[in-house]
C-alpha cells in the first residue's frame, strides 16, 4: 500500500467529529502499514491549522464555486485526483449521509473495492479486511477488500479520536481545470437552528409511538436539553408527521452510536435496532415489558414515559452539569 487519504467533512465551516474519528483510524492503519496519511479539504483552507494534530503529512485543497455545495461528481473527481497525486490506495470517509454518497461515487470512479458503515478495521489482516453489519444489524460480516483500490466509510461514534502533537502538514492546491459536473445543487434546506445532529451526539433520546403525537415529544426535548443530548425518533413517529425525518434513527434513517441511548415509547423493531444497536448503553422506557427493546436494553424501565421521563430529568439534572 502506498498511502491513505481521508475526506475532511465539514459543516458550517467547522470540522465534523466524524472526521477526527476517521483520521484516528487512518493514522492507526497508516502506522501499521508504514505509509503516509493525507487528507482532502474542500473550501476550507482556514481549517488547515486545526487539522495539524490529526497526523496528516499532506492536505490537498480544492477551492472554488464548484465545491461550495456538496456534489458527488465534483468531490469524487477531486478526491480521485488527490489520490493519484498522493499515490493513495485506501480512501476513508465517514458513513454519514454525504460520506456514504461520496464513497460510492469514488469507488465507481476508481473501480475500487467498497465497504460502507464499517465498525471495525482488522489492521493486521492481509488482504485488508473490515467488519460491517449486515441483514439490518442482525449479523456482523468480515469483508476482505480484494481490489487494488479500497474505499471505506466508517460508522460515526465507533472509532476513537486520537490526536497527535500539532504539526504543519504540507498544503497542496488541486488544479481541476477540466472539472465536469452534470448535476448541480441549487439549494440546500437547512435544519432548524440549534438542533443537534443525532449522528454527532454522545447522548440520544428518542421517542416512538408511545409519545402519542407531536406534543408528546415535549418531555423528550426537555430531557434532551437538560442532558445536552440530541432528539431522535422511530420511523412510526416520523411517518405520522410528529417530528421531522432528520431525527429518524434506524435502517431507513440515521445510524447512531452514542455513549447513551434512551428509547422512550419505542417497541424496538429490527429496523430501529439496526440504527442504534451499537450504542454503548441503552435505557428503554416502555409500558410493555415484553417489547423487543426491553430485552436489548442495559436498563429497562416498565412505566408510562410521561411519568418516568420527568423524574429521570430531575434526577439526572442533579449530576449532569
Amino acid at each position: 500500500m502506498a498511502g491513505i487519504l481521508v475526506w475532511v467533512e465539514t459543516s458550517e465551516g467547522k470540522i465534523r467529529k466524524i472526521t477526527r474519528e476517521t483520521a484516528g483510524a487512518g493514522a492507526k492503519l497508516a502506522e501499521k502499514l508504514g505509509v503516509p496519511l493525507g487528507a482532502v479539504l474542500f473550501n476550507g483552507r482556514d481549517l488547515v491549522p486545526e487539522l495539524g494534530n490529526l497526523g496528516f503529512s499532506k492536505i490537498y485543497t480544492a477551492d472554488g464555486p464548484a465545491f461550495e455545495k456538496y456534489s458527488g461528481e465534483a468531490y469524487a473527481e477531486a478526491f480521485a485526483a488527490a489520490g493519484k497525486q498522493f499515490s493513495a490506495d485506501v480512501f476513508l470517509t465517514g458513513a454519514t449521509a454525504l460520506g456514504r454518497d461520496l464513497s460510492a461515487c469514488l469507488a465507481a470512479r476508481l473501480d475500487a473495492a467498497l465497504a460502507i458503515d464499517v465498525t471495525e478495521i482488522l489492521y493486521d489482516a492481509k488482504p485488508l479486511a473490515v467488519i460491517r453489519p449486515v441483514y439490518s444489524g442482525k449479523l456482523l460480516a468480515e469483508v476482505e477488500l480484494q481490489g487494488e483500490m479500497k474505499v471505506i466509510s466508517l460508522r460515526p461514534n465507533v472509532f476513537p479520536v486520537t490526536e497527535k502533537p500539532a504539526a504543519s502538514p504540507e498544503v497542496v492546491p488541486l488544479s481541476l481545470e477540466t472539472l465536469s459536473i452534470r448535476a448541480q445543487v441549487r439549494k440546500a434546506i437547512k435544519a432548524a437552528e440549534g438542533v443537534m445532529d443525532v449522528t454527532e451526539a454522545a447522548i440520544v433520546i428518542s421517542g416512538g409511538r408511545g409519545t402519542g403525537g407531536p406534543a408528546g415529544f415535549k418531555v423528550i426535548e426537555d430531557l434532551a436539553r437538560a442532558l445536552g443530548a440530541a432528539v431522535g425518533a422511530s420511523r412510526v413517529a416520523v411517518d405520522e408527521g410528529w417530528i421531522e425525518y432528520s431525527h429518524q434513527v434506524g435502517q431507513t434513517g440515521k445510524v447512531v452510536s452514542p455513549v447513551l441511548y434512551i428509547a422512550c415509547g419505542i417497541s424496538g423493531s429490527t429496523q430501529h435496532f439496526a440504527g442504534m444497536g451499537s450504542s454503548k448503553f441503552i435505557i428503554a422506557i416502555n409500558t410493555d415489558s415484553d417489547a423487543p427493546i426491553m430485552g436489548k436494553a442495559d436498563f429497562a424501565i416498565v412505566g408510562d414515559l410521561f411519568k418516568v421521563v420527568p423524574v429521570l430529568k430531575e434526577e439526572l439534572s442533579k449530576v449532569v452539569k
